[in-house]
């Protein structure tokens, strides 16, 4: 078996803590967005709550604050890499918090990493998510240096599997009673993957 070097120590890797796409900003958790945060999920919360147990609960600004400073922990740990969406001003600046976007259940050893996305419902539509998961896309295959890339979604999210599909990913199967739904019942699993970035569409 293989010695693992220090070369593949996770925390040895510099992950970007910022990430451009033509019309987003990309940011990695910090202490302070506890405000934006809790405005920006209560307004998400109704269009979420099909699909994301978290948006069941209604956060105080406190409790924001706290979930960011833990994901900001986890991103400088490599556990969970996390990103804020953030409208990109004219002149480059980060404007308005719509939305996350990261990396999680991260297989460091094969190089496997899952993409997660959520919006507000009010920029839905403009293909703002696929930005967002093709900038993934880009610093799984680049930096990370991925040999595969997944999505799973509930089979009966149709707004996710158009992204994944839109993004290039292949989907390699329905995995039957592979989860529970938000209310406890079990559901549906699709798998889309990513082996190169040559896969990747709508850049």
């Amino acid at each position: 078996m293989r010695a693992k070097s220090t070369a593949d120590d996770p925390l040895l890797i510099d992950v970007p803590e910022r990430l451009e796409t033509p019309r987003l900003l990309l940011l990695a958790p910090r202490a302070g967005m506890g405000v934006a945060l809790n405005r920006t999920v209560l307004e998400a919360r109704e269009s979420l709550k099909p699909w994301m147990p978290w948006a069941h609960e209604t956060p105080s600004v406190e409790q924001s604050e706290a979930i960011a400073r833990r994901m900001q922990a986890q991103f400088l740990q490599r556990e969970h890499l996390a990103y804020y969406l953030h409208e990109r001003e004219p002149d480059g600046r980060a404007g308005a918090l719509i939305g996350g976007a990261g990396l999680h259940t991260l297989d460091w050893q094969v190089r496997r990493y899952e993409i997660g996305y959520w919006l507000t419902p009010t920029r839905a539509g403009r293909g703002l998510v696929t930005e967002a998961v093709a900038a993934l896309v880009r610093l799984g295959f680049g930096p990370l240096r991925a040999r595969r890339m997944e999505i799973r979604t509930d089979a009966r999210n149709a707004a996710s599997r158009a992204v994944a599909e839109r993004c290039g990913f292949t989907l390699e199967g329905v995995l039957r009673r592979d989860a529970l739904d938000v209310q406890g019942e079990p559901c549906d699993s699709c798998v889309y993957a990513m082996t190169s970035l040559d896969e990747l569409t709508g850049r």
